[in-house]
């Protein structure tokens, strides 16, 4: 079998029943399976809230444990949310610039000529961690050498070799996070930190903790799905070089295979919601204060909404996945890792004749009632030159 193949585990449940359920950390989760239902909780922000008291609870596994500072605009509810959202999203619909396109262009052919220089390359930590650290210093507007200590941090933010959520690596980040904030207060500059300690809301200007806020969720929320992205491409394409040489014949599909890699990797598996109150999903009871997951995995496998679902289909005609969410929670970084995806595919076709896996260790979530692949632990691939 193919290393870049991800099966469905989901499959069974969704279409008997419709949603699965896991134990996380004693505190249960109803995972939504269905598209359907998918997309209807995540629109219902009333009933199935990102808000609440117990900051970190809607995150699978939760971080209630290791964070006490709420993410923003992820864990807020309308109306605050549109006010945070409308502050930062101008920011994070930059990467939509020329220039900024331009400097992203150069840090992937950096790369890409690295690993073709190289012949070999672990992907995982050589190539998709590097381009993503490498990347976010466009996206915060900051000196490009400051990715080398993210580098430094690995794959994984909360977690370590051996712990699925690591409060002092996690603690590695927020003490980051707030010298970084020091630094901009006592020299403001051009940079995301310095941009939103400037800005006010309903007049009156963000606290640290806010600012603090929107960066965690900048620093972990694009970390671990952009690698996975990033490597579960390279690892598709290795598989199949016949869908690299595709995309250099018709360019023109470039933006559909973006989508149908998305669709069909599912970068985060599911994110959950606590119940406002007492409701049914799927026709199953759900009490108040108990948790859902919008399972965003099993929703873009959907054999009611995508025909072949488990099959890779570049130019696939009518796409309308949820790698990236839905309602007014969607992911706010989906413009930077669409641009990274778009400049990566571009700059392969250009670059790489070929690709081989030579060795793989697979990334499989224990979600109780079921196992997932979400992508690799480590990925060794041969680059042939064009």
């Amino acid at each position: 079998m193919k290393k870049s193949k991800i099966d469905d585990p989901f499959k069974e449940a969704r279409e008997t029943k419709g949603f699965g359920t896991m134990n996380d950390q004693n505190d249960p989760v109803t995972m939504i399976l269905g598209h359907k239902d998918v997309r209807k909780c995540a629109h219902n922000w009333k009933t199935f809230q990102s808000g609440g008291d117990e900051i970190g609870r809607i995150v699978v596994p939760s971080e209630v444990h290791i964070r006490d500072t709420r993410q923003i605009p992820f864990e807020v509810d309308p109306p605050q949310h549109k006010s945070y959202r409308d502050l930062v999203e101008p920011w994070f619909k930059r990467p939509l610039e020329e220039a900024y396109q331009e400097k992203l262009t150069d840090i992937i052919n950096i790369i890409v000529d690295e690993a073709l220089t190289k012949g070999s390359m672990e992907v995982v930590s050589e190539f998709a961690l590097k381009l993503q650290s490498r990347a976010l210093t466009l996206l915060l507007n900051i000196p490009f050498e400051e990715s080398e200590l993210w580098i430094s941090w690995g794959t994984h933010v909360f977690r370590s070799e051996d712990t699925a959520l690591d409060g002092d690596k996690a603690n590695v980040l927020y003490d980051y996070i707030d010298a970084q904030i020091d630094k901009a207060i006592a020299n403001p500059g051009d940079d995301l930190y310095s941009k939103l300690l400037a800005s006010e809301i309903d007049g009156k200007t963000l606290t640290k903790e806010e600012v603090k806020g929107v960066l965690i969720l900048t620093f972990a929320g694009g970390r671990d799905t952009v690698i996975n992205a990033i490597t579960n491409t390279i690892a598709y394409f290795a598989d199949n070089p016949q869908a690299l040489q595709q995309l250099r014949d018709q360019p023109e599909h470039l933006n559909s295979a973006i989508e149908e890699l998305l669709r069909y990797y599912s970068p985060l598996t599911q994110m959950g919601r606590v119940v406002a109150e007492d409701t049914q999903v799927c026709e199953h009871a759900v009490k108040a204060q108990s948790r859902i997951s919008m399972c965003w995995a099993s929703a873009n496998r959907d054999e009611r909404v995508f025909e072949n679902p488990n099959e890779v289909v570049l130019d696939r005609k009518v796409n309308p996945h949820v790698a990236f969410g839905f309602g007014t929670h969607n992911c706010l970084g989906a413009t930077h890792a669409r641009q990274i995806l778009r400049i990566l595919l571009n700059t392969l076709t250009q670059k790489v004749g070929c690709m081989q896996i030579t060795a793989a260790k697979e990334n499989i979530e224990d979600l109780d009632e079921f196992n997932r692949k979400v992508g690799f632990d480590s990925l060794q691939v041969a680059f042939h030159k064009l």
